[in-house]
């Protein structure tokens, strides 16, 4: 897929466990030295949720973010003396809650008393559910900078590019709590608020961008891109033309602090599970559509300058704004390749149930 180099996940069913019985290096899968130990599994009968052992079969010998990592670490040694692009798809913190015990054991205790996370909202039990989501956010925070330490020695720090954000905002699943730790910052949280939806607590996520010497430090932004701008932008910073045909806009513009950063007119999305839905972001408004398979489709109309959590419904009162949303999901939703995906209702035939 473009990458000289792949090394990690290949398959869904062992991306839901930090533990996983292979990974794949280009077409090569490599065996690691982990038992199957299914997502889902809940401790053994008569277990004591309790005690620290009856959590024992959860962590296992080889930890997959060990591993990539040590290929990023040795990728980046190889390419050191000519222009490299790295893309990190680390899985942390994506449940199962799994963290090297080092970095649980420093936040035991941190939190008060924890209850059990005993495996009811699927992937594995943990003891110490909150210590352990916490050690997971550290240990990637660290592993950030062990990798920039590496830049700063190879001597290519000065003039490296690094993006760091999320491809979605905070689960509700796997004994994560994002509530209790107000993963998703100023916005709504719970079940059909986050990830999976296309609310602001789903799509709405921040990025930080480093570049010595060009992005002046501690500067900020409130330009609105989304992730299909950032080829265009690595492009941009290349020096090399942008590929014909994307929604793409690039904001190196905004990286560098020049005012000719060109807008999006809006930016659209549609998600087919959770009933299926779509969203566009035309300037301050916010509208989402829901209940797409089922045909009795609705759409909300929010002001984000003046209602940012989307809890006043103000479609009734703008129905011109309303209509000229409208037009926007009818000419930008294309029929999905993927039965699965598509949107009945709106024409594009049979889907998968």
């Amino acid at each position: 897929q473009g990458f000289d180099l792949f090394y990690g996940y290949n398959c869904q069913r062992q991306a839901h466990t930090y533990f996983p019985v292979h990974l794949w290096k280009n077409d090569e899968r490599v065996f690691l030295n982990n038992d199957t130990v299914a997502p889902g599994t809940k401790l053994k009968p008569g277990a004591d949720p309790m005690n620290e052992e009856s959590y024992s079969d959860f962590w296992l010998n080889d930890y997959s973010p060990d591993l990539m990592f040590g290929e990023i670490q040795d990728f980046v040694g190889k390419n050191s003396d000519n222009p490299f692009f790295l893309y990190w798809a680390t899985t942390i913190p994506h449940a199962a809650i799994q963290a090297p015990p080092e970095w649980v054991n420093y936040y035991v205790g941190k939190f008060g008393d924890e209850d059990p996370y005993t495996g009811d909202k699927g992937y594995f039990p943990n003891r110490y559910p909150h210590a352990a989501y916490a050690g997971m956010i550290s240990y990637l925070d660290n592993q950030v900078g062990l990798l920039i330490q590496q830049l700063k020695e190879l001597g290519i720090y000065e003039n490296t590019v690094i993006f760091f954000t999320s491809d979605n905002g905070p689960t509700y699943n796997g004994g994560t709590d994002s509530e209790w730790f107000n993963s998703a910052g100023e916005f709504r949280e719970g079940y059909g608020l986050t990830k999976g939806f296309v609310h602001e607590g789903g799509i709405r996520v921040p990025m930080i961008a480093s570049w010595p010497g060009i992005i002046p430090p501690g500067s900020e932004s409130d330009h609105i891109s989304a992730f299909w701008d950032v080829l265009p932008t690595l492009c941009d910073i290349a020096g090399t033309n942008t590929p014909e045909g994307l929604d793409g806009i690039s904001f190196l513009p905004t990286l560098i602090g020049e005012t000719s950063q060109n807008p999006h007119e809006y930016l659209y999305w549609e998600f087919p599970e959770s009933g299926g839905q779509q969203a566009v972001r035309m300037g301050n408004w916010k509208a989402i559509r829901r209940n797409i398979h089922k045909g009795n489709m609705t759409i909300e109309l929010y002001d984000l300058s003046t209602d940012p959590l989307e809890e006043n419904n103000v479609a009734e009162q703008n129905p011109a704004i309303v209509e000229d949303i409208s037009e926007i999901m009818k000419r930008e939703h294309t029929t999905a390749e993927i039965p699965a995906f598509r949107f009945t209702s709106l024409g594009d035939g049979p889907r998968d149930n």
